[in-house]
């Protein structure tokens, strides 16, 4: 969410021109208000699409997670639906069905005991920050009914996370008035360590949050193990303390890649998962999204998806090989996990990441540049994040980049300070009212 500031409005930049527009349009055309007059429909796209190149290119955007590209019969299918508002379910039946396989799809991808008493739900959001607010929701509600119940208090929830956590629950625990319990990171351990987040479970925690794919370093938590543990501390103590699984990156990885490893529903402690199609789902974001996600899960299927994941980590390994063969810096991330890349400079210079994040800008690459959180501020990364259309071509021509931006970088540490000599005069003529001149 953007908050936008309303402009005064002044002669000089109220109005947006275009070169080539000025074929349909002479008069200037207002920014920030409406217009007296229509203009013709070749000018308002020539206006927007001339602004627009001065964006940067989606398929050079190596921060992201979300998906880039699709094949064009999936964008033909978007720009069919785009038109539909998926909330009027009774409108649209067939919509709403295809959401439905989705969940169904996705359930069983991810373990979902359909054997219990209890029945399996899954919904759709416009994303994993709705999806966690709803877990999260839900949770606090749970938690609440069962205090009251059994006649405790229940004004003064919390919920145990990693310092890794995305900026969402930390919204969830503002808006909704829950206290966030973060497990702080330590050199070399990036994500939450299941001991310490155990050890910090009362009375009154809602849920454990784990995260499969920070977003610091790909890392997956190891879920299992806090099962493991919360399982054995909620037989001490009586309490039923839950899993949530943030899963918006690594959900559609670790099915097709990880088959064994033990994070989902499987674990009795999860009780629910979110995930991102217009991650590694291989979807766009957008209003048909379902539809897309849907096709995805026809034209792919299993073996479809685990051959785009797999491609994804070659061409993630190709790229810390090649980071790691010019000596200059630390991989931090781990090969299991999401496909990306985290790294650091050897140097201990915190404004290296910085300055080299925006050589990189020169050449179209937008690769982020941040510190870790609490207790590991002096320690700042890059990241570059695989996505299924950066192969083997991009990351060569990325690493080729890379060795131009450290020269430069190089160059620009070892250059030397210019001096600079000022010259001030004085009229004392002013002062005394003489004709001489002072010069230092």
């Amino acid at each position: 969410m953007v908050l936008t500031q309303v402009q005064q409005l002044d002669e000089g930049s109220s109005y947006t021109s275009s070169v080539f527009a000025s074929r349909y349009v002479q008069d200037p055309v207002p920014r920030y208000e409406l217009g007296t007059s229509s203009i013709s429909k070749e000018a308002a796209y020539q206006l927007i699409h001339d602004e627009l190149l001065l964006d940067g290119s989606p398929r050079l955007n190596l921060a992201s997670f979300v998906t880039t590209w699709m094949e064009p019969e999936c964008d033909r299918l978007m720009t069919e639906t785009a038109n539909k508002n998926y909330v009027d379910m009774d409108e649209y039946p067939v919509t709403t069905e295809l959401q439905n396989r989705c969940v169904n799809i996705i359930a069983r991808l991810f373990n979902v005991p359909l054997n219990v008493k209890e029945a399996a739900v899954g919904v759709g959001t416009v994303g994993s920050s709705e999806a966690i607010m709803l877990a999260g929701l839900a949770f606090k509600r749970r938690w609440q009914n069962r205090r009251r119940a059994e006649g405790k208090p229940y004004d003064k929830p919390n919920i145990v996370t990693g310092a890794n956590v995305q900026v969402c629950c930390e919204k969830f625990a503002r808006y909704f008035e829950v206290e966030l319990k973060e497990v702080k990171l330590r050199e070399g351990f990036y994500v939450m360590d299941p001991e310490k987040a155990v050890e910090m479970v009362d009375e009154n925690t809602i849920c454990v949050a784990a995260i499969l794919g920070s977003t610091l370093t790909g890392e997956f938590e190891d879920v299992k193990l806090l099962n493991n543990l919360l399982t054995q501390k909620n037989k001490r103590t009586g309490w039923d303390t839950p899993i949530h699984v943030d899963a918006a990156s690594g959900g559609f990885i670790a099915p097709f890649l990880y088959p064994e490893l033990e994070w989902d529903f499987r674990l009795p402690l999860v009780k629910s998962i979110n995930v991102s199609g217009h991650k590694y789902g291989l979807v766009y974001a957008g209003s048909s999204q379902i539809i897309a996600q849907y096709y995805q899960f026809l034209r792919l299927g299993f073996e479809g998806y685990r051959n785009v994941m797999n491609n994804c980590m070659e061409s993630a390994k190709i790229l810390r090989e090649g980071l790691d063969a010019t000596g200059r810096f630390d991989i931090i991330s781990k090969e299991q996990g999401v496909p990306l890349v985290a790294f650091s400079f050897k140097e201990r210079d915190k404004t290296l990441a910085f300055k080299f994040s925006n050589l990189l800008r020169r050449f179209g690459w937008i690769v982020p540049a941040y510190t870790l959180p609490p207790d590991l501020e002096n320690t700042t990364v890059l990241r570059v994040v695989i996505r299924e259309d950066f192969g083997r071509t991009l990351a060569e021509k990325f690493l080729s980049h890379v060795k131009m931006a450290l020269k430069e970088l190089d160059s620009m540490i070892r250059a030397p300070v210019p001096t600079i000599r000022y010259t001030i005069e004085f009229d004392l003529a002013r002062m005394r009212g003489t004709s001489q001149w002072l010069r230092l």
